[in-house]
């Protein structure tokens, strides 16, 4: 049965979300701890990076990037399934480079000028500069300490999900792959979707990969179909888009659920 969601339903599934982030059970893979301060956000973030078992200098491998990814968040179970994926030959060994919260719904924010918004995220609009933080302080920090090529993704859930959709339309440039799961986009009255379409037509010749989700959550899969339908009709193609619907998953459910069909579909083979 879908669920309707009202707006303290959506801000109680926004506490629980983080509830599980910041008490993850997960078995913590082994990783590096990187602390830079950032003069961009006028404070210091701490990343959490995981390379894989045979890595070597001699070699260039792509990164996995991932807000929400303190050794508290989702970086536990994101590394732990990367590496059983690439064991077993499903996806290429890469790096995966964890972004740790400090201000989680300001830096994953745009504007909003929605009431029922500034209840659930007092402090906003954060997302552009932390987009300008991840590329002009931690892409630089990251290429000079390991051996990467120019190969790039991004990967997230919720909030960090409308982080993602909205990167994509608005510096398609920074990232190849764009991997979002059950995003938030009812957020500012859904205007990333209401303006998917004048995004698309005008959208990089750059070839792009994206995947999104839909769980059983009003407030999210509405607008999620809505997106499909955008880049149904109006997709280039020069972006490989899939959409999956999963109405027999939770909001709180659904990245453990579909996170291994994303990383098949989406990253480097």
């Amino acid at each position: 049965m879908k669920i309707r969601l009202s707006g303290l339903i959506i801000v109680f599934l926004i506490l629980i979300s983080a509830c599980q982030q910041t008490t993850s059970t997960n078995p913590i893979p082994k990783h590096e701890i990187i602390t830079i301060d950032s003069k961009v956000l006028n404070e210091k973030r701490t990343i959490t990076v995981w390379t894989p078992t045979d890595y070597n200098s001699a070699n260039d491998y792509p990164v996995l990037y991932m807000p929400d990814g303190g050794i508290k968040e989702d970086f536990p179970h994101i590394a732990t399934t990367i590496a059983e994926l690439i064991d077993k030959g499903d996806i290429a060994p890469l790096i995966l480079v964890g972004i740790e919260n400090t201000v989680r719904r300001r830096d994953l924010t745009g504007l909003s000028d929605v009431k029922q918004d500034a209840e659930i995220a007092p402090v906003t609009d954060g997302s552009t500069e932390f987009r300008k933080f991840i590329e002009t302080e931690l892409f630089p920090d990251i290429e000079n300490r390991y051996s990467t090529n120019n190969q790039r993704a991004i990967i997230g859930e919720s909030v960090a999900g409308l982080f993602i959709v909205e990167t994509f339309f608005l510096r398609p440039e920074m990232f190849d792959i764009y991997l979002a799961i059950d995003p938030s986009l009812w957020w500012n009255n859904n205007q990333l979707v209401q303006n998917a379409t004048a995004h698309l037509q005008n959208y990089t010749d750059k070839p792009k990969k994206i995947w999104f989700t839909g769980s059983d959550a009003e407030d999210i899969y509405l607008h999620t179909e809505a997106l499909q339908k955008a880049f149904t009709a109006n997709a280039p193609d020069t972006i490989e888009w899939t959409y999956l619907s999963q109405p027999k998953e939770h909001h709180h459910t659904i990245f453990k659920a579909t996170k291994v069909k994303a990383f098949k579909w989406g990253l480097w083979k």
